[in-house]
């Protein structure tokens, strides 16, 4: 079997697994669930095995590079971060209810990496900006902040259902009945945030001496990074309205989501409305 059909193999899992999660929500049957962290674990497996196979491929090729380097190979990694930091979440907090806001994330990617036109699959050779051991250390800080920022979202939406439920005053067998408390929900929210700013923070450090060494210049001011840095200061200002104002709850909950969405731009948006630097990056 070659890397592809791996992949392949990961996006029905993590499908299986996201509808066995969001049929544990709704039902509320703990069997479901059990099946739904079986496929988020095997598919988990798959995909760390189709990264690494990839990776054999490309040396194979005469190419040998890390499976980091176009919108192809970042997406099926961002849907590996996503899976692997939920199952630390699930197997840290036992609840599994959460899987049915955070796998639907890794699914989705994966599935548009299989299956969006545009998208290319072979493996290239790396034009000479990316020709740097700084890459693997710039994508993988980037993306384990933004499988974190996926998780947060998830969790954000979360307590918004949640706090509606407890103000509409519905019964705890309805069903939001099996969402954990809302001070789980937000203090999960606000250390995902933490975990993920870190990353991110390092992510843009990288990336700037990776830049200087590319181009000659730490900074200057292409869409990726004036959308990095426009997400960093969502979730800093996130960070500094709990440490100083005291935010909780909803307001966090909501910039998490909000967050998310500039996250979302920063990768999806500016590679396809807005040339740059990056553009190489499809």
């Amino acid at each position: 079997m070659n890397s592809s059909q791996f992949f392949g193999l990961t996006t029905l899992a993590y499908l299986l697994s996201s509808a066995m999660y969001i049929a544990l929500f709704v039902f509320k049957n703990r069997k479901i669930g059990f099946f739904g962290t079986i496929l988020c674990i095997l598919g988990t497996i798959t995909l760390t095995a189709a990264l690494g196979l990839r990776w054999y491929e490309s040396y194979q090729l005469g190419i040998g590079h890390a499976p980091l380097t176009n919108m192809y190979e970042s997406l099926v990694f961002f849907a590996w971060c996503i899976s692997l930091f939920y199952l630390f979440m699930e197997f840290k907090f036992q609840n599994r209810v959460i899987g049915a806001f955070v796998m639907p994330f890794a699914f989705t990617a994966m599935a548009y990496a299989s299956f969006a036109k545009g998208v290319n699959q072979e493996i290239s050779p790396l034009i000479p900006a990316l020709q740097s051991n700084w890459l693997i250390a710039h994508v993988i800080t980037c993306f384990i902040g933004y499988g974190a920022f996926a998780m947060a979202a998830g969790l954000g939406v979360m307590y918004l259902l949640k706090k509606s439920a407890l103000n509409r005053k519905l019964a705890a067998d309805t069903l939001t009945g099996s969402l954990p408390e809302l001070r789980f929900v937000d203090d999960m929210t606000y250390k995902t945030i933490v975990f993920g700013f870190l990353w991110l923070s390092a992510g843009i450090i990288t990336g700037a001496i990776w830049a200087n060494e590319a181009w000659g210049t730490y900074w200057s001011w292409d869409p990726k990074e004036t959308w990095s840095i426009i997400t960093w200061f969502v979730y800093a200002s996130t960070l500094h309205a709990r440490f100083t104002r005291g935010w909780t709850g909803t307001r966090i909950a909501s910039l998490a989501i909000i967050g998310f969405v500039s996250v979302f731009f920063t990768y999806f948006g500016v590679n396809y409305l807005l040339s740059g630097l990056h553009s190489y990056a499809n």
